[in-house]
């Protein structure tokens, strides 16, 4: 019986061993797993972000990681100034027009003077900015070159800026038309009416902005002037000395004349119209006005103005005058 106890117990025991041993081998195969797969992610992971950061410089120059610096991608405002004297004034003007219309531009505004000796054509040419060099080039050929002035503003940051304010605004007012659908009162109704009126302005000023940079950007302003060949320059200095003085003090002088000539000319109708008659109308009563005062009786001091009174007959009561009796002369002490 002992025997068979110490067998059983024995048996028992190696069973539990045996079962021990194969969940630590389950256990192992399983960790094994979860660590193989997680070394499969990180290396697909790190390809990934190899291929990534090599799309990154591809796209910005340099490897800085970071927005688009190149020079075809930024927002430039180009704007040119220049003056050409020319045979003919119309002819040159007319090319002008054909070459930008050519380009895929148009004319802004056009001043002309067709005066034989001061002939000039002021054009302001909107050009896109791809052609603007070209363009300015071509105007350069059509005659002798005086002046040239070519400025750029770079609005990149402004640009970037816009577009930033421009999602946050939209963001903003499809959030208060959300709230707006589920408003409950009036009060609350109200005030989300007005809260998305206010955003929706804000969001359309900063569009209008964007579309006139945008404006800017794409299309090149060119200010060009053909003088002929007798036209003076309309920027030349300005002469100093007594005679230049002497001159422009005469042209103020002439200048002042003119007005108050005009003023005088405008006046003098209300003047004639209205002053005329005031006139007669206060002789006529000063007239009347001196037939209804009688004349002054005796012993009646006549009012100023009128001069002295006549001396009226001699009474029989009126006797000599007689002198003021003589005043005694002040005693002096003793």
């Amino acid at each position: 019986m002992g025997g068979r106890r110490l067998r059983g117990v024995a048996l028992v025991a190696v069973g539990l061993i045996a079962a021990l041993g194969v969940g630590a081998c389950g256990a192992g195969g399983d960790s094994g797993s979860d660590s193989a797969a997680p070394a499969a992610d990180g290396g697909a992971g790190r390809d990934a972000a190899a291929e990534g950061g090599a799309d990154s410089d591809q796209a910005a120059p340099g490897g800085t990681g970071g927005a688009d610096l190149r020079v075809d991608q930024r927002s430039i405002i180009y704007t040119g100034t220049m003056q050409v004297r020319v045979d003919d004034v119309e002819a040159a003007a007319r090319e002008a027009t054909t070459a930008v219309t050519a380009a895929g531009g148009f004319v802004g505004a056009d001043r002309r003077s067709s005066q034989a000796a001061e002939a000039r054509a002021a054009l302001t040419l909107r050009v896109p900015a791809d052609r603007f060099s070209a363009v300015i080039d071509r105007l350069a050929g059509l005659g002798r070159q005086e002046r040239r002035e070519i400025r750029t503003e770079d609005v990149t940051e402004q640009v970037v800026d816009l577009d930033a304010r421009i999602a946050t605004q939209r963001a903003r007012v499809e959030s208060s038309r959300k709230l707006l659908a589920r408003a409950t009162s009036v009060d609350e109704l109200v005030r989300l009416e007005n809260e998305v009126g206010t955003r929706q302005a804000d969001l359309a000023a900063l569009e209008a902005r964007k579309r006139r940079l945008a404006d800017l950007t794409s299309l090149s302003t060119i200010t060009v002037t053909f003088l002929g060949q007798d036209a003076s320059t309309a920027e030349e200095e300005a002469d100093l000395g007594f005679l230049a003085g002497l001159g422009g003090g005469w042209t103020a002088f002439l200048a002042s004349a003119r007005v108050l000539l005009t003023v005088l000319g405008a006046v003098l109708p209300f003047a004639v119209v209205i002053g005329v008659p005031l006139w007669l109308l206060l002789l006529w009563r000063r007239r009347v006005r001196s037939r209804r005062t009688p004349p002054p009786g005796p012993g009646v001091m006549p009012p100023p103005g009128l001069g002295p009174m006549p001396p009226g007959p001699a009474g029989p009561a009126d006797g000599p005058v007689s002198a003021p009796p003589p005043v005694p002369a002040a005693r002096s002490g003793p």
